[in-house]
């Protein structure tokens, strides 16, 4: 299953909080950058990023985006904005480390 525009639209609607969030299509999904770092992508219409050592403290359900992907960690309460930024703040600040 490919993910939708419109969801994406959405998710990126949610993380618009003065981070530069940009987005490149693979293969019917979304790979999702913040100030060009690949922190995740849009799978399945879910929200999934890296996991990284300080991420793990938000207690996120792992996930598999595709068959033979690592495991990633899934935002399932996209509503909540302001924990959204948070988490996606913490997960880019290590991958940029």
């Amino acid at each position: 299953m490919s993910s939708s525009k419109d969801y994406l639209n959405f998710i990126l609607e949610q993380l618009n909080d003065g981070k530069t969030i940009t987005y490149r299509p693979m293969m019917g999904e979304f790979l999702l950058y913040c100030d060009g770092v690949l922190f995740g992508g849009v799978y399945d219409n879910r929200l999934l990023i890296k996991k990284t050592t300080n991420n793990s403290k938000f207690n996120l359900p792992k996930v598999i985006p595709y068959e033979h992907a690592k495991v990633m960690y899934q935002i399932e309460d996209i509503d909540n904005r302001e924990m959204l930024n948070l988490i996606i703040s913490v997960t880019v600040n290590d991958l940029k480390n």
